[in-house]
Parts: structure tokens; sequence; C-alpha cells
């Protein structure tokens, strides 16, 4: 994951040790205490960060434009824990004392189930038409069948039109198109911070877009409301600043379910954030690729797309995919549903480049369509598996004391690791999450995520028990300040 160059990378903007767990629902954390390492005298959080991606860019390559340079340079500035962890990937057999993964937000607890299903007779067809250049925002088939499938799933006062579906070949790249289509060189979008840190590179690369990060905290300022919480004020407080930049802001991205944080948003907060959005003529971006990965029954989870009336539908536009909800990261499954046609057919153009092959288009068709198996055999055993494991990490985690936040959705937990930090500084920030790489864990550090407070770590939980049991060991070693790669028992 990419780390945004920091400017200031000093003491946090707000006090590490201010959340209470005092008048909260238990799934919006737990142990969320007055502790920490901070001092009292911080200064207060800065609401807003307008984000400038090349503000540290400095190689440049005599073979490439400025352009490909600055694409090279972001390659060349991923976090180095992925590098590291690819060249020494855990593996029972041939690598037991290998890197655990639980930085990616894979979810890697279903194979089975779906090896079967798609290694069923009807998901194999070969005829020309799957074989030749496809309506390029995709086969009308496919189309037809993602409409009737968000149609159920989002619950959607109506059924959805196939001529507002475009598919490509992920969110990555849906992101890409539309920030492309809908903004010019320079422009940017608000996004709430903490956010899944790729979306900088995903706005970027191609259309020259920015970030607005609305930074949120983790303090709890009264019983109805919870760490990170995002408020329209925010918005607005974030929307201005950069205004007073002269940044022109063009739109608004949401992830829901959130991701680093597991947040669910409320019909009631969903229509506030579009009200907004509509008062200032803002496009807004959802992404809701974890809406099928609500595993708690108590969390409520509502589409955008189940709302009776959207306030703005012609500047609203909801993606999703098949990466988290089916387990199918590598598969490159995404898709667009906007009334926009403008933007529909913009972001069609784009497709070309990043289309799905017909046969693949065929097997998402057969696998959206099955709704008996979807129903009946891999959500609620998929669920299952998500709250085994998520009820596990949580458990470890109680057991060491650490406080967190999770909402019973996505595949990750917030977890509070300031307490561990000796100086409340991303340097310690990163110091710790080294320590875990020196013992053979991977985990994502909060900088990646722009969290203004460091000591915040996303631990990813969707992983089979004995990766998940050993991660958790290595894990505990670190905190307990044993720092030393032991041989791990393979029985673990």
């Amino acid at each position: 994951m990419f780390i945004l160059p920091q400017k200031d990378s000093g003491t946090p903007t707000t006090s590490p040790g201010s959340v209470s767990t005092q008048g909260l629902h238990s799934n919006h954390g737990d142990g969320l205490e007055r502790e920490g390492s901070g001092k009292p005298d911080q200064k207060p959080l800065k609401l807003y960060g307008v984000g400038d991606p090349t503000a540290m860019f400095s190689s440049d390559s005599p073979y490439l434009s400025s352009r490909g340079s600055i694409i090279k340079w972001f390659w060349d500035s991923a976090e180095e824990g992925y590098r590291t962890y690819h060249m020494d990937e855990y593996d029972e057999d041939e690598n037991p004392s290998g890197i655990i993964n639980l930085g990616t937000s894979e979810n890697k607890l279903c194979f089975d189930l779906l090896s079967r299903r798609l290694s069923q007779s009807d998901m194999w067809r070969v005829e020309p038409s799957l074989l030749q250049y496809p309506d390029w925002r995709g086969h009308l088939f496919l189309r037809e069948e993602v409409a009737r499938f968000l149609s159920f799933y989002c619950r959607s006062p109506a059924p959805l039109k196939p001529e507002n579906v475009v598919v490509l070949n992920g969110c990555a790249s849906l992101f890409s198109a539309l920030a492309t289509v809908l903004c010019e060189v320079g422009e940017a979008f608000l996004i709430p911070a903490p956010y899944y840190g790729a979306i900088t590179q995903h706005v970027y690369l191609y259309g020259n877009v920015r970030l607005v990060c609305v930074y949120l905290d983790s303090e709890v300022t009264g019983l109805e409301t919870r760490p990170f919480q995002l408020t329209v004020e925010k918005l607005e407080m974030a929307l201005e600043g950069a205004n007073s930049e002269g940044v022109k802001v063009k739109g608004l991205i949401l992830i829901n379910p959130q991701n680093p944080l597991g947040d669910v948003y409320s019909p009631g907060e969903l229509q506030e954030y579009l009200k907004f959005a509509k008062r200032h003529e803002l496009h807004v971006m959802v992404d809701e690729v974890y809406m099928l990965s609500v595993f708690e029954e108590s969390v409520g989870y509502h589409s955008v797309l189940s709302l009776e009336r959207l306030p703005d539908p012609q500047r609203t536009h909801v993606m999703w995919a098949t990466s988290k909800d089916f387990g199918m990261s590598g598969l490159r499954f995404g898709t667009l549903y906007t009334e926009n046609q403008d933007v529909a057919t913009a972001v069609s153009s784009l497709c070309r480049y990043h289309g799905l092959s017909g046969l693949v288009q065929y097997q998402m068709a057969q696998l959206l369509r099955d709704r008996d198996w979807i129903n009946q055999v891999y959500l609620p055993e998929n669920h299952a598996r998500l709250k085994a494991a998520h009820t596990y990490v949580s458990e470890e985690l109680r057991a060491l004391g650490i406080p967190f936040v999770s909402r019973g959705a996505g595949f990750f937990i917030w977890v509070d690791l300031r307490k561990y930090l000796p100086a409340a500084t991303f340097e310690e920030e990163m110091l710790l999450w080294r320590r875990f790489l020196d013992n053979k864990v991977l985990l994502s550090l909060g900088q990646a995520f722009e969290c203004k407070e460091p000591g915040w770590f996303r631990l990813v939980f969707s992983d089979k028990t004995h990766r998940l049991r050993l991660g958790m060991q290595r894990v505990r070693r670190v905190l307990e300040g044993k720092s030393q790669v032991a041989e791990d028992a393979p029985s673990c």
C-alpha cells in the first residue's frame, strides 16, 4: 500500500488518549480507553488536508516523460512490506517461517466454495460473440444480470436499469475512469480519512486529480457519537478549507462499509451526506465493495441505492465489485451504476482499456444469476466464517488489553496500538511496523490510510485458522517485547 509523503511527522494533532467507550454500543469498538502516550498540550486536530501526491517527488528518468517518471515513482514508493512479503511468503509446507500477511484486505476463507462453483460445467461456454469485440460497456446479458443482482441485494425501491450499468475490470479502474471524466487536471475529491490509501493513485495517475482529506479522529464526544465519525459539519469545514486554498472540489468519495474502519453509514447519514453534496453541486462516488460482507446480524446495512429518493441522482455514482464479497480480487470484475448517461458514456469509452474478456463476462453473469447458491450456500457460510475469524482475533486483542474499532463489516479491525509507541510520532509507528515485519507478520500502518493519530493499525482477519493463529502469535510476541524470530510450531 502506498504511503503518502508526510510533511510533518512529529507529534499527532489530537490526543491519543481521547477515546472513551462510556455509552458506546459494543459494536463500535472495544476497550477504547483514556490512556496512551500522548501529552495534554497537543494541538487540536487539523480539520482537512489538501493532498499533493508528488510533494516529495525527486526521482527522474531520462527515458520517461515527466508523467511517466511520476508514475514510476509511485511504484518505487510502494510500501516495502509488500515487496518483502512476496519474497518470503508463508507456506505451511515449503516456508513455515515465512511472513504471515495480515495486511492485505482479501477474503481467503471461501476458496473451497468458489472453486467448486466456478468449476461446474455451466460456467464454461465458448461461442463467437464471446471471442469478438463486445459492447465496451459490457455485454448486454451481463449488464442485465448486474441490474437484477443490484436491485435485489441493494434493495432498490424500483428495478435498476441495464442501460445505467457499466462493467470494468475492478473498482481501481472505476475510480480512475470517474476521476478522469468528472474532473479537470488539478481538481479534487473530498474523502473522509482514514481511507483506503490506494485511492490516491487511482484518481491521480491518469486524471491528475487530488484528494482533500476530511480528517476524522478517535475522540467520542457524546453518547450518540462513535470514534472516527463523519459529520456534515466536518465535510463543510474541509470543503471551505480547500476552497480557501484555491482548490476546486468536484466530488465526494464515500466507502460504505468503510475501509479501514468497518463503519456502516445509516440511511439518515447517507441522506445527510448526499444533501451536502447537492448543496455544493458535488458528485458523490459511493464504493459499496463490502456490501455483502456485513457478518453481524445486528448491523443493518443500507445501500445508497436502497434510498427511496436520491437528492441528486445525476451526480450519484455507485461502485461494486466481486473482489471482496466473493473473494475474487484476482478476477478483476467491477461495475458502475449511474443514472447520468453522459457519465456512463464517457466511462464506457475508457472501457476499451479496462474491459473484461467475453469468457469472464459469461462466468460473472452465471455467478450473479445463481441466487440459490449465493443465498443458501455462499453467503451464510461466508458470514459464519468471517464472524468466527473476527471473534477469534477480537478475543486475542482483548486478552492483550488492546483497544480496537470494529462494527462487524469487512475483513479488518482498526487496532489502537498507541500505548506501544514510546513517543506519539509517525516515526515510532513505522518502527513498530518494522518490528512486526521483522517478526514475520505484515500489518498495515495508519499512516498509509492518512490517519492523523500515530499508532493505529489495520489488521485483516479473513484468513484460514492456522495462518491467523500463527499471525496473532507473532503479533503477541512483538507487543510483549519478545522481538525474536523463532521457529513456529507447525501444529499452530
